[in-house]
């Protein structure tokens, strides 16, 4: 490249730097004209149009630099960021195998296609290129890439249970023919320790392990160690490892969890490999008093310095009670004598308090007598501590509404007088009475699940906006208040509680749920306003970051040879690409988008390529909902199952069972099929499930299982069986209608030529002849089932029992089915409307039957509206305000009556608008569709 073009390219990249991209477009095009055929500044351009999301333009550029076979360091690096923004990680490989032939001695370029086949996990063609490479250059981090991408292909989910093997065994050998030893360095280490567990050599795993090299990596690299304790396990050699944790905790002070439970599972070990054979259940209680003494000593000299030997003993005695031992209860009372004043002890004992009977009773008497001063911090903890582990055995005769509403009044006195301890803490800090609180809010809500009054929800709501004000930083009252005000039909209020949360990046995908969890019921887009549709996109941007940004880090750990580090990112990468909230959020997002925007052929088009790629995956399940406190008796539900909005929870099952309904939908009105999404697909195709490859889609898609619809609520499975019906009704019409792919693909090249002034490659524009099928061809003209008429009158029948109900959103949950129901009749209808195609294939009979039932649930939606407008109506006003402060009945507890009047001015005003909003957006789509 000259210095006077090198000059004028500068200026691109700065534009491109600074997000400038529409400037950085001018200046390629002023380029251009001068150097038509210059790659670099196509690629330059083609990368402008794809940050500024002009993807077809961006796709005519890319093909033609690809085409030209680049060879240069910046050209090459500008169309990665292309092909990767682009999705096109096949065509990324292609390239830079076409680069590295042409000049096979540049090892930087080998480097880079070895990092392209690792962005597309082409684990085969990576291991072997850097096979190739280490032969070539003889650098020994090759031959570790090219082991550590065995490693990789083995893992693989589609790679069998035979290939398993011999990639390991490849990997084996591999690593021991390296010049150096693993145990130069701790990755490479971790590495062939890796390799030897997968293929259960232990012996040799055991004599890398004992050599001074293994040991001294052990004893620093946290890694290598877990490695080891899970090798020693699978070896069976749990004494050894119990003996070998005693001596680091005895010589050592070792105070790891992990050491002393190696040391209980060593002591049981003889039980557990040979309960059969005489003298050893002996031998085990002799080895349960020596490691019960050796606890005992650490726990006497650690006193309430460190809390591992007092776990220790109870871990011991847990697993002792199967052998008739009865320590655990005086152990528990020393426990909670030395650590009941820590913040940590109910988590700690909880797991052994699983007590009964006598047992039971004396662990209750001693809980009850314990001191109940709110003296000082470390009082106050000891009182919680024993509220929370007097509750969780409380039985379900104990369990009435007058005995747990007395719970809740001693908590919030409690509460109350403790708060004097942090008045004059900084607004930073959290008050030492925060969990009763969160007990006392506990309490309402259990005794709103035991009578469905909706006046304890206001109860807790109160108290718990009360405490929050006074401990800013409590976000676990936050998660319970966004609960409570989705229960209470109060979205807005809730929305308010989750952005003070300040979630960033992955949290996006653990706890968005506790917002976007079937939030198109309060979803207003209908009627323009786009809170939560907004909510959905910013909360999705993670797995954007994910696709372009993981990869990035699995190429550095592969840079920095962190071995040990590169399946983690792998599996992060794969967790978050296939997550489930990520496509729960998706399917929220698309039934509010049908509610907003025209419904068109370029909408469905483009949603129902993206909810098949939904259905080919295998999700993962990473929402975090032990984050919520849970501080209910251990025999009635949790807090979190509780206050699921519906009872119910969205989960695989939910997931299926409306992407089947959607696909199903969209598959029948759209003109895309298998042939013509291959022609028209941007980037890759993304891998699909062992489910995927089944059956055909058709099939799967028929599918319905009861434990799939078991997840959903009763008015959702009325929409499935509604949309069913329907499909199944209109689905010979479809087909016969639905153009051919070659027509199809035809028409999509002119668009394309127009809007880009270039030709789609690889399609023939010409459309073929005998586009139009014969009238003998078609299908006879039928009813609609009985059910599609029916589905509307029903849901109108369960509005008026749903609004007379206390819940504030069962009425919204079946007012916004049925408008769902409505938007799916528009979609499966769209086809029908253009007089053209109903003229040519003689469809005047079917479209006149879609008219009664297009009346009726005009008819029902806009009954449903006027119905929403009268209850929005009496919401807003004063009366309903002085009733939530009746109701909620803590101005007798002393808080302030202006600040439970400003919280029943949230609720009202929220519930108002959630409910006017849908009114008028019910009465809009009415009128958009009703012709």
């Amino acid at each position: 490249m000259s210095a006077a073009l090198d000059r004028q390219i500068r200026p691109i990249y700065d534009a491109l730097d600074t997000g400038s991209n529409k400037s950085a477009i001018v200046a390629c095009n002023k380029l251009l004209k001068k150097h038509p055929k210059n790659a670099l500044v196509q690629a330059l351009k083609a990368l402008a149009l794809v940050r500024s999301q002009k993807v077809e333009e961006a796709l005519a550029l890319c093909d033609e630099v690809l085409e030209s076979k680049p060879a240069d360091d910046s050209t090459l690096n500008a169309m990665m960021h292309v092909l990767r923004g682009l999705g096109r990680h096949k065509d990324m490989v292609t390239m830079y195998e076409a680069a590295y032939k042409k000049q096979p001695a540049n090892e930087e370029l080998g480097a880079q296609t070895f990092f392209a086949n690792v962005r597309a996990s082409n684990w085969k063609s990576a291991q072997l290129l850097a096979s190739k490479m280490y032969k070539q250059f003889q650098e020994e981090r090759y031959l570790y890439w090219s082991v550590i991408s065995s490693v990789l292909q083995a893992k693989d989910p589609n790679t069998s249970t035979e290939m398993r093997t011999l990639l390991y065994k490849l990997a084996l050998r591999l690593i021991t023919s390296a010049p150096s030893p693993s145990s130069i360095r701790s990755d490479r280490f971790h590495l062939h320790l890796t390799i030897l567990r997968e293929l259960a050599e232990y012996d040799e795993a055991f004599a890398l392990l004992d050599t001074p090299a293994g040991q001294g990596i052990c004893e620093t690299n946290l890694a290598c160690n877990e490695i080891r304790r899970d090798i020693m396990r699978l070896k069976g050699a749990l004494e050894e490892e119990g003996k070998r944790a005693e001596q680091r905790i005895l010589e050592k002070n070792d105070r790891n969890w992990l050491e002393f439970l190696s040391v209980v599972d060593g002591t049981f070990s003889p039980l557990l490999q040979n309960s059969a054979v005489d003298g050893v259940k002996e031998q085990c209680a002799s080895k349960v008093s020596n490691t019960m003494a050796l606890f005992t000593k650490i726990s006497v000299e650690d006193g309430k310095k460190d809390r591992s030997g007092l776990l220790g003993l109870l871990e011991l005695e847990d697993r002792s009670r199967k052998h008739d031992s009865t320590r655990l209860l005086t152990l528990l009372k020393h426990y909670y004598e030395l650590f009941g004043d820590k913040a940590c002890c109910f988590e700690d004992l909880k797991p052994y308090s699983d007590l009964e009977d006598q047992e039971l009773a004396s662990w209750s008497e001693i809980l009850n007598t314990s001191p109940s001063s709110l003296s000082s911090v470390e009082s106050v903890r000891r009182v919680i501590n024993s509220h929370k582990l007097l509750r969780y055995n409380l039985s379900r005769s104990e369990l009435t509404v007058e005995a747990e509403c007395s719970r809740a009044e001693l908590y919030i006195k409690q509460y109350q007088e403790g708060l004097l301890l942090g008045k004059d803490l900084p607004s930073t800090e959290l008050q030492p009475v925060d969990d009763l609180a969160i007990l006392a809010g506990s309490v309402f809500v259990n005794v709103w699940k035991m009578t469905g009054d909706i006046k304890f929800l206001y109860k807790a709501a109160v108290l718990l906006e009360f405490a929050l004000a006074k401990s800013r930083q409590a976000f676990q009252m936050r998660l319970m208040l966004i609960r409570i005000y989705r229960l209470l039909g109060a979205p807005a209020v809730a929305s308010d509680h989750y952005h003070l949360l300040r979630i960033k990046q992955v949290q996006n995908d653990t706890l968005s749920h506790f917002i976007l969890s079937r939030c198109s019921t309060f979803s207003l887009a209908a009627s323009g306003d786009l809170t939560f549709s907004s909510e959905c996109l910013e909360a999705s941007q993670i797995y954007i970051s994910n696709s372009q940004e993981t990869s990035d880090f699995v190429i550095r750990a592969f840079s920095a040879e962190k071995y040990s580090q590169i399946p983690e990112f792998i599996k992060f990468e794969d967790w978050l690409e296939n997550s489930l909230q990520r496509d729960i959020t998706k399917l929220e997002y698309l039934r509010m988008r049908v509610a907003h925007e025209a419904i068109s052929s370029e909408i469905i088009d483009l949603e129902l390529i993206e909810l098949k790629f939904i259905f080919d995956r295998l999700h993962h399940d990473n929402r975090d909902f032990e984050i919520l406190p849970n501080y209910q008796p251990r025999v009635v539900e949790d807090f979190n199952t509780q206050t699921l909005l519906f009872g119910k929870s969205e989960g695989h099952g939910w997931v299926w069972s409306l992407l089947k309904t959607y696909i199903t939908a969209f598959s029948q009105a759209s003109d895309l099929d298998d042939v013509v999404e291959e022609k028209l697909l941007v980037g890759d195709r993304p891998q699909v499930s062992d489910a995927a490859k089944r059956g055909t889609l058709k099939e799967r898609l028929a599918e319905r299982d009861e434990e799939e619809l078991s997840e959903l609520t009763t008015d959702e499975l009325s929409l499935v069986s509604y949309a069913d019906a329907l499909a199944a009704w209109l689905e010979p019409f479809h087909d016969y209608v639905r153009p051919p792919a070659s027509v199809v693909l035809a028409e999509a090249a002119k668009q394309t030529e127009l809007k880009t002034g270039m030709p789609l490659r690889g399609v023939d524009t010409t459309p073929p002849n005998g586009s139009v099928k014969k009238e003998e061809d078609t299908p006879p003209i039928t009813d609609a089932p009985e059910a599609l008429q029916k589905f509307f009158e029903n849901m109108k029948a369960r509005f008026e029992v749903a609004r007379k109900t206390t819940s504030p959103v069962e009425a919204l949950h079946v007012a916004t089915l049925t408008q769902e129901a409505f938007l799916l009749f528009v979609v499966e209808t769209l086809r029908f409307k253009t007089a053209s195609v109903v003229k040519i294939h003689k469809l005047g009979n079917l479209v006149t039957k879609f008219k009664p039932i297009r009346a009726v649930a005009v008819t029902v939606l806009r009954d449903m509206a006027a119905a929403l407008e009268g209850i929005s109506a009496q919401e807003g006003t004063s009366e309903k305000r002085r009733e939530f402060i009746e109701l909620s009945g803590l101005e007798s507890l002393e808080f302030d009556h202006d600040f439970i009047m400003n919280i029943g001015k949230k609720v009202t005003d929220s519930r108002k608008k959630v409910q006017e909003g849908i009114a008028k957006g019910m009465s809009k789509l009415c009128s958009t569709y009703e012709q």
